[in-house]
């Protein structure tokens, strides 16, 4: 059976205002957001179109009744610290001190415009699962965008990222009240050269993201 996907493209590309829509040109987003009904993993993923659009649920042309379709919105993680360096001289890219590279402080801010809005506009509530690629700036974007609000220790629930973690001074983040948030591997941009695109051992995340599913991610 082919389930008809609509698409669209959300995250400033490290600018410090509201959400930006990136073009279809663009390359590989690390985290895909999916909302309306359930898809199984098996299932043929059938690309209709392409429809850029601020985060919202609007449905493009489709050859596929509704019922039967599922909407991805493909988000470009934060600003990182390699993307300061790295966006005026390329070369910077190859620095060993941006090995799996965490989020900047205007990373942060984005993270926090891009959790209003989507909570503001309704899609928070209607989002089914989110997932990420295994890398720590990626991670820092889906938990803060897609997260729970504030964590309060308790023994029944771990929170979905641990406090400062990755350096980034944040507090806590919750698990409860929020879409699953799975890491796989073939979601990285790149399994090049570049330090910042490499990542640390999965137990390393596993204390950071205590709430975050790994299983698909590879253990080394």
């Amino acid at each position: 059976m082919s389930i008809g996907v609509n698409c669209s493209h959300c995250f400033p590309r490290h600018r410090p205002n509201s959400p930006t829509i990136v073009s279809s040109s663009s390359s590989l987003s690390s985290i895909i957001v999916c909302s309306k009904i359930p898809v199984r993993v098996s299932q043929h993923l059938q690309f209709l179109s392409l429809h850029p659009s601020d985060m919202d649920t609007s449905a493009g042309p489709s050859l596929f009744p509704l019922h039967r379709c599922k909407t991805l919105h493909l988000v470009r993680h934060a600003q990182g610290i390699h993307n300061v360096d790295g966006d005026k001289n390329y070369k910077a890219y190859m620095s060993p001190e941006y090995f799996d590279a965490h989020i900047t402080p205007l990373g942060w801010q984005q993270v926090d415009n891009l959790r209003k809005h989507v909570h503001e506009c309704g899609l928070a509530k209607r989002i089914d699962l989110v997932i990420t690629s295994p890398l720590l700036r990626t991670l820092q974007t889906a938990v803060g965008v897609f997260g729970g609000d504030g964590y309060t220790e308790r023994m029944d629930v771990v929170p979905l990222m641990v406090a400062n973690a990755g350096n980034s001074g944040r507090a806590a983040i919750s698990s409860l009240n929020c879409p699953p948030i799975v890491a796989v591997e073939l979601c990285r941009e790149h399994l090049g050269v570049h330090p910042c695109d490499k990542r640390r051992n999965i137990s390393d995340y596993q204390f950071l993201f205590p709430a975050v599913d790994f299983s698909l991610a590879n253990r080394k």
